[in-house]
């Protein structure tokens, strides 16, 4: 089938294993970042609708011209469990994207959440319907749908670069990338940093006033 001009979709990419994203849940988006340099994360102003959702989930990936959600439509028949929709939109802020509608057809795929550079609506039945939402911010103004667009191909949201099935992290403090292939290395790196806070942990609630580590380098430096 040809497509309309301007328009690119991939069905046929590789997603992160099931059982790969389980062993990610739970560790924490800092941790995470961490382990990827400490620069892996989206932009700050990007987070979920309520603090208490949180997702793990293998990228879909969208990009769409501003002000347009014909594509999302088109994305969500693709997706499968465990699926996070990661909408790029060059960061558009006047008119959302997403909405109740599309929580909802989310949530009947199976859906793991949605991430985009841009705005939603409809804020409180999303958080009503439960399906973790992370977003620039809120407007009420509704998008077009026209095209043309882009689906699974490699994007860059929130300062990111996400390309299909990377794995996404989300929770409170953001949303941090971890590209597939660097799974299994980033999950060794976030077991070492979280053996390392439990011992920093403990040394700050047996009375060390400054971690043992930190009084080290401080000393190093002349502090």
């Amino acid at each position: 089938m040809t497509l309309p001009e301007g328009w690119e979709i991939i069905t046929d990419v590789t997603r992160a294993p099931d059982e790969l994203l389980e062993r990610f849940r739970g560790l924490g988006s800092g941790p995470v970042c961490d382990a990827l340099g400490r620069f892996a994360a989206m932009d700050y102003q990007i987070k979920p609708l309520d603090p208490t959702m949180e997702l793990v989930g293998s990228a879909l990936t969208v990009w769409t011209r501003p002000c347009d959600n014909m594509a999302i439509y088109r994305a969500l028949e693709m997706a499968r469990p465990n699926d996070v929709l990661v909408i790029a939109t060059n960061g558009h802020t006047t008119n959302s994207i997403w909405g109740e509608l599309t929580t909802l057809v989310g949530r009947a795929r199976g859906l793991a959440g949605m991430v985009t550079d841009g705005m939603v609506r409809d804020s409180r039945e999303i958080i009503e319907i439960g399906l973790p939402i992370f977003a620039r911010g809120l407007t009420p103004n509704s998008p077009f749908k026209d095209g043309p667009a882009k689906i699974n191909v490699p994007v860059t949201c929130g300062g990111i670069s996400v390309s299909p099935g990377d794995i996404l992290v989300g929770d409170a403090d953001g949303v941090v990338i971890v590209p597939q292939a660097l799974a299994e290395a980033i999950l060794e790196r976030v077991a070492a940093i979280h053996d390392k806070e439990a011992a920093i942990r403990a040394e700050i609630e047996a009375g060390e006033v400054i971690p043992r580590n930190m009084a080290r380098l401080l000393r190093e430096k002349g502090l």
